[in-house]
């Protein structure tokens, strides 16, 4: 369900006009009055609710969930649970993109620099030309750097310091982070699907939460999630120019070097560290204690522990026999041409 700090409800909606709007077919047309309030994931499903189910491996998630309503390809009507409306479409994901816009938007950021109801502890100092959106909350003694924008909803705890020109919206974050200059926080994921009339963004109804110890490098970027939130340890460091996206999940204490890129729905572990410009496809697993190594490629998940490097990431060993064969066999043909 989408935080009401940072997003309004613009529901209820009638699923006639959904299936209008997506291009849907409502198969029980005399559902067409019955209303939802917002979009859910399966997991996150209930009866106010209208969901997607895009592929029948998550059939026994759906019929957990018992969403209200539920965009399903053709022929894997059967698979609604009682009670369940039904609306089929060759792009379910498209089809809840779309009622997601319909049902949801962000907070208006407000007129004034600084919004009549946020609420400032004691200590709070604002330097020239921040800005503070409505219900934003800023604990003690925590530091504003000039030019900086702090969007409606946003909660920042006591003690941190948060340097020129950087933006935060939908976070939550906890004390003593200390973020640089130019870092984006909570800004939208990158997410499209092919919708009735080209492509269509994904809305990104989640959340950025960053605990509290935290440090974030000048102009590090961290999307706030699409479906669940976007998560950052205790105590972990990040460096500058790195990009982390939606749904990461990032344990305690961890490292990350400069131009270091994290896929989205990606799990870190505690402790692990990551060399400069190394880089993680979607949906990995990076275990605790795990040490990637400089410019490497993550394609798989990596065990608890282990050192990989290299492309596509290996462990490090196996990665240094290869590249010491490959530079003898380089010298030995080199070797024989002369």
């Amino acid at each position: 369900m989408p935080d009401p700090r940072f997003f309004e409800d613009l529901g209820p909606v009638r699923l006639g006009e959904l299936a209008t709007l997506t291009g849907a077919v409502l198969v029980d047309p005399g559902q067409g009055e019955r209303r939802v309030d917002r979009v859910a994931v399966l997991a996150q499903a209930g009866p106010e609710t209208i969901s997607f189910l895009a592929d029948r491996r998550y059939a026994a998630q759906l019929a957990e969930a018992r969403p209200g309503a539920c965009f399903l390809p053709p022929g894997l009507e059967a698979l609604a649970p009682e009670g369940c409306a039904v609306l089929t479409t060759a792009n379910p994901q498209a089809a809840y993109a779309l009622a997601a816009q319909r049902l949801h938007r962000p907070r208006p950021a407000g007129t004034q620099a600084i919004a009549a109801d946020a609420a400032l502890e004691s200590g709070v100092v604002l330097a020239p030309g921040v800005v503070v959106g409505p219900a934003a909350q800023i604990g003690r003694g925590t530091r504003i750097g000039a030019n900086t924008v702090i969007g409606p909803g946003v909660a920042i705890g006591r003690d941190c310091d948060i340097a020129p020109n950087v933006t935060i919206g939908f976070a939550l974050i906890g004390d003593r982070v200390k973020i640089l200059s130019g870092a984006r926080i909570g800004e939208p994921g990158f997410g499209a699907t092919a919708g009735p009339k080209g492509l269509i963004d994904i809305p990104q109804l989640g959340r950025v939460i960053i605990q509290d110890g935290v440090s974030i490098g000048a102009n590090t970027t961290i999307d706030r999630g699409a479906f669940d939130d976007t998560a950052i340890g205790e105590n972990t460091k990040i460096d500058n120019l790195v990009q982390i996206a939606h749904n990461v999940r990032v344990g305690r204490n961890c490292v990350m070097a400069a131009h270091t890129g994290i896929s989205g729905s990606v799990a870190i572990g505690d402790g692990a560290q990551f060399g400069g410009r190394a880089g993680v496809a979607d949906h990995v697993t990076i275990g605790a204690g795990a040490r990637v190594g400089a410019a490497a490629g993550v394609m798989k998940d990596i065990p608890a522990g282990e050192t990989w490097g290299g492309m596509p990431a290996r462990p490090i060993r196996h990665w240094l026999k290869e590249t010491a064969w490959l530079a003898r066999m380089a010298h030995r043909r080199a070797g024989g041409e002369a």
